[in-house]
């Protein structure tokens, strides 16, 4: 193989008699190199807003959420709970309660989903630092306070520390409505207002409310029943997976248990599919652009007939001569990924330390200044075997199809 590589490199970087061949060589080149750099940038900024919704993701969602099967509630006896607690991978067990509610404050109203917790709660999230208004309570002597989403406040038009309460509804369980007297249908509890929290994440912000668990047990008429039982590990670089299995068997089979991937399956699996979408549409661009390796074989396999007549007295045969411009078109698809790879990972990591492309205009007030990115090296070998792949199929179907009229000919 070193003869062919030897004469391929010289065809390559050596000068033809017509300059065109150059030419389509370097533009063949500059595409595999434009298309390198577009993947490694498109798939690192996705992973980028990937991680950063995963963040906020988890500013409100557990580790790991223990949920029911079927229905609505289950019902953890205390010695499965002390079960779960005495797993080493397990720091903290938090029972929720969660349902829609109806809010009523003044003359406004708002159907959200309240979310009733016990005391482990504010260890188990951070929850000081999505709180942009109030301090974060849940009872005080006879009194009930809630936190609420930033859009639910916003609709009902309060704030924290307002001097009168919420009023919340929920229809009663299992019976009928009395349609002579409606408002006997519904359970009624109140709650203050102790704090506005911020996920910047609608299906949270304009959504749920805060309380205590006694609170929203009361509210739905509920003795032992949980909706899920949230979980924190501990920071020992935990196996989920094992931590997973583990909680199923103790908690049976009527449970499951969900990481934060699982909880918000749909919008990481919509993210996931924008991320192939573009990855595909990338590599449609790709196979355009490598039909010009096409077509600079093709000029050079006409312009080398000498050197193929030349190379057959010698006594070389079909496959050295193929492998000659196999390795011609190899090369345009390797030099081309290498110099793409380099460039895409400077300006992804530039763009990670400086933050040098900005989300919008100065003023104007987002999330984070500038594109997230985030580089993952089974991107990186993915690109590089997708562009080295489909170099390879353009080099073999220009040598062994088109070859056959101008190398095989020249017997």
């Amino acid at each position: 193989m070193k003869l062919p590589f030897y004469i391929a490199r010289r065809y390559l970087f050596s000068k033809k008699s017509h300059n065109a061949i150059n030419i389509i060589s370097m533009v063949s080149v500059c595409g595999v190199v434009v298309v390198t750099i577009a993947l490694i940038c498109a798939l690192s900024v996705l992973n980028g807003f990937s991680g950063l919704v995963y963040s906020m993701f988890s500013n409100f969602d557990p580790e790991l959420k223990a949920l029911p099967s079927t229905g609505k509630v289950f019902t953890p006896s205390e010695d499965k709970i002390k079960a779960i607690k005495a797993l080493p991978e397990i720091e903290l067990v938090s029972k929720v309660l969660e349902d829609n509610v109806l809010i009523k404050y003044g003359e406004r109203q708002h159907i959200a989903i309240i979310k009733g917790v016990d005391e482990n709660f504010g260890q188990l999230i951070d929850i000081n630092k999505i709180l942009i208004d109030g301090e974060y309570r849940l009872r005080e002597d006879v009194v009930d306070y809630a936190s609420l989403g930033i859009g639910t406040a916003s609709i009902l038009g309060i704030s924290a520390n307002f001097v009168a309460p919420m009023t919340l509804y929920v229809p009663k369980r299992d019976e009928a409505v009395n349609m002579s007297n409606p408002a006997s249908s519904f359970n009624i509890e109140y709650a203050y207002i102790s704090s506005v929290f911020c996920v910047n994440q609608q299906v949270y912000d304009e959504n749920y409310i805060v309380a205590s668990l006694p609170l929203v047990r009361s509210l739905f008429r509920y003795e032992n029943e949980v909706s899920a039982l949230e979980i924190k590990l501990t920071k020992r670089g935990s196996n989920i997976n094992a931590v997973k299995a583990k909680l199923t068997e103790i908690l049976g089979n009527d449970v499951v248990v969900k990481d934060r991937y699982e909880q918000q399956e749909a919008s990481f699996k919509m993210m996931q599919i924008e991320k192939w979408m573009i990855f595909l549409i990338l590599c449609f661009i790709l196979i355009i652009s490598l039909f010009n390796v096409v077509g600079s074989l093709s000029m050079l396999m006409i312009e080398k007939q000498a050197d193929v007549r030349t190379l057959r007295s010698l006594g070389a045969d079909d496959k050295l001569i193929n492998n000659i411009f196999l390795f011609e078109g190899w090369m345009i698809s390797g030099i081309g990924t290498l110099i793409g790879l380099v460039i895409g990972l400077t300006i992804c990591l530039l763009q990670q330390t400086f933050g040098i492309i900005k989300l919008g205009q100065t003023g104007v007030a987002f999330i984070i200044e500038a594109y997230p990115v985030k580089v993952l090296p089974s991107d990186v070998i993915l690109v590089a075997v997708t562009v080295l792949s489909v170099g390879f199929l353009a080099a073999w179907y220009a040598v062994h199809y088109l070859g056959k009229r101008w190398i095989k000919e020249e017997k």
